[in-house]
């Protein structure tokens, strides 16, 4: 790749080499976290043997509580690859779209969860919330918008 190819950005500065990178990493890593956690683990978990719905309750309120922490800091060191570098305001939104659905999610819909899970864990209720199927929606949103993210990054390489 020759620097001719870089988006202006990049050939103004060798540190913007930097940036790049962490603007294609960084969805990508997200990307894998969310595939990983939310489409593979979190299914699977209750399918094993000798998992409990409280058990597996436990373990998913650990796991995506972890999760949304490295969602925080993934996001974090994003803005920080993005903002102030001259890049294109759709590229930007798209950032910012993503900042916004892990917002809802972190602060709105987790504590909703949190109680749901309580409440099945007491024995008040049997789960089943539609707060469930808001996480999904968010995630799924989030893996729509890494991948356009991704494909943007991708595009800007080529050009």
């Amino acid at each position: 790749m020759t620097r001719e190819s870089l988006p202006t950005e990049a050939k103004t500065s060798r540190d913007s080499y930097v940036w790049l990178g962490m603007r294609l990493v960084l969805p990508a890593l997200w990307l894998g976290l969310i595939v990983g956690i939310s489409l593979i683990e979190a299914p699977l978990k209750f399918t094993a043997p000798g998992i409990t719905i409280p058990l597996g309750l436990g373990i998913g309120r650990l796991v995506f509580g972890a999760m949304n922490i490295v969602e925080i800091v993934i996001l974090a060191a994003w803005f920080f690859a993005t903002f102030g570098r001259g890049l294109a305001s759709s590229y930007q939104r798209m950032v910012s779209a993503a900042a916004a659905v892990l917002l809802v999610k972190v602060v709105w819909i987790r504590p909703q969860l949190n109680h749901e899970t309580d409440l099945v864990l007491s024995g008040a209720s049997q789960g089943g919330s539609l707060w469930h199927y808001a996480y999904i929606a968010c995630d799924g949103a989030l893996i729509l918008l890494l991948i356009a993210a991704l494909w943007a990054g991708i595009r800007a390489l080529r050009h």
